[in-house]
């Protein structure tokens, strides 16, 4: 099964080699059928600190790295950094 692959916006960058990167998506309400935004947070690792809060990046499923880590942030071109 591949690994899934989201995109979204840090929103956060204070902890050491971790980052909390904020996707939103559009979905369609099941009884209205009107289309409306539905956003979740993620923790993602962060090896060279290099993400600031607003850059927008792109994450990958990884193995669990802590308790609540178990994404990996990666560049805009697909690049594990």
């Amino acid at each position: 099964m591949p690994k899934r692959l989201l995109s979204g916006t840090v929103v956060s960058s204070n902890s050491n080699k971790t980052i909390v990167v904020e996707v939103t998506r559009r979905v369609k309400h099941k009884l209205y059928r009107k289309i409306i935004s539905r956003t979740k947070k993620y923790h993602a690792h962060d090896e060279k600190n290099e993400f600031k809060i607003g850059d927008s990046v792109s994450i990958i499923e990884s193995k669990p790295i802590s308790k609540l880590k178990t994404w990996i942030a990666i560049s805009a071109n697909g690049e594990v950094k």
